[in-house]
C-alpha cells in the first residue's frame, strides 16, 4: 500500500476534532509529508450524498440497520476512491472519523450488535485498519456545553445525554481492545496540552 500512513481522528461532539485535524495536517506537512485530509461519512461526491441522507433532519424515522448500512456504503466508496489510491501514492491520509465511529455511534449509541459491525468491517475493509487513531475524550457535559454554541445541528447532534454517554463508553471500549492503535487524548485540557499529546503520538508514528 505504498509508504503512506492512515491516521484517523475520533471522539464525541464538541471536542475539537476540526481544529486538531488542521493542526495534524500542518504538523505532518511541516515534516515534509504529502497529506490528504478527508472525512466520514463522506470524502467522495457519492459518499457526500450519503452523508446528507444520514445527517439531515427528516420526519421519517431512520431504521438502525439503514443507518449502519449507509455508513458502510459511504465507507466502501471512500476507501476505493480516496483512501487506497492516496496511500498507494505515498500520501499520509487523515480522516475525520472512520470505522471506530461506527462502533461508537451505531454500536454504542444505537445498541446495534457489535458482531454485525464486525462482519461489515471485514467485508468492506478486509484486514485494512488505520495506522494510528487519536481518540479525543472528555466527560459528555464538556462536549454538550460546547455544542450549544452551534447554530445548526445535525440529526446526531440532536441526540440526548444517554446516547452520547453510550457513544463515549463504546469509544473507550474500542481503545481498550486496540491499545496499540488507538491513543486516547484528554480533550478536557488546554488546546496547547491537547496538541502536545497529539504531537507525541505523531512522532512515534513517524519513527516507525
Amino acid at each position: 500500500m505504498g509508504s503512506g500512513k492512515f491516521i484517523t481522528l475520533e471522539g464525541g461532539e464538541g471536542l475539537g476534532k476540526s481544529t486538531n485535524l488542521h493542526f495534524i495536517k500542518d504538523f505532518l506537512e511541516n515534516n515534509g509529508l504529502s497529506v490528504r485530509v478527508t472525512r466520514e461519512p463522506g470524502g467522495t461526491p457519492l459518499a457526500e450524498q450519503i452523508r446528507c441522507l444520514l445527517l439531515e433532519e427528516r420526519s421519517e424515522s431512520v431504521a438502525e440497520q439503514t443507518e449502519l448500512l449507509l455508513m458502510f456504503s459511504a465507507r466502501a466508496q471512500h476507501l476505493k476512491e480516496v483512501i487506497y489510491p492516496a496511500l498507494a501514492q505515498g500520501q499520509w491520509v487523515i480522516s475525520d472519523r472512520f470505522t471506530d465511529a461506527t462502533y461508537a455511534y451505531q454500536g454504542g449509541g444505537r445498541a446495534i450488535d457489535v458482531s454485525l459491525i464486525q462482519q461489515l468491517e471485514t467485508w468492506v475493509q478486509g484486514t485494512f485498519r488505520p495506522d494510528l487513531t487519536l481518540l479525543l475524550d472528555a466527560p459528555i457535559n464538556i462536549g454538550m456545553s460546547r455544542m450549544k454554541e452551534r447554530v445548526i445541528s445535525d440529526r446526531f447532534e440532536q441526540e440526548q445525554f444517554p446516547f452520547f454517554e453510550r457513544v463515549r463508553q463504546a469509544y473507550l471500549l474500542q481503545a481498550q481492545k486496540n491499545p496499540d492503535r488507538i491513543q486516547v487524548v484528554n480533550a478536557n485540557q488546554s488546546l496547547t496540552a491537547v496538541q502536545s499529546d497529539i504531537v507525541s503520538h505523531l512522532l512515534s508514528l513517524l519513527k516507525k
